[in-house]
């Protein structure tokens, strides 16, 4: 029995899937190779995110009157239920 031309555009399309799942995988396991020692690149976004916290930290403390080292806690303003 012959087979019909829906048959012959599924196998096409799923051997098409295939392929480009085995392409996939292939990429991503010559970027693994091509990466620099993982521990290395870790330390380096460690380091980045901090200096960005610092720099985060040093806006907030513009313009600050105060020699202590204790941040400062800002509470939001809003309706607030009293006793009465």
């Amino acid at each position: 029995m012959p087979r019909g031309r829906s048959t012959f555009t599924k196998r096409q399309k799923e051997q098409a899937r295939q392929q480009k799942q085995r392409d996939k995988a292939d990429r991503k396991t010559q970027r693994k190779q091509d990466r620099p020692e993982g521990e290395a690149v870790e330390v380096d976004e460690m380091q980045e995110l901090r200096e960005h916290a610092e720099a985060q930290a040093a806006l907030f403390r513009i313009g600050s009157d105060d020699d202590s080292n204790l941040p400062e806690v800002f509470l939001p303003l809003g309706n607030h239920k009293t006793d009465g």
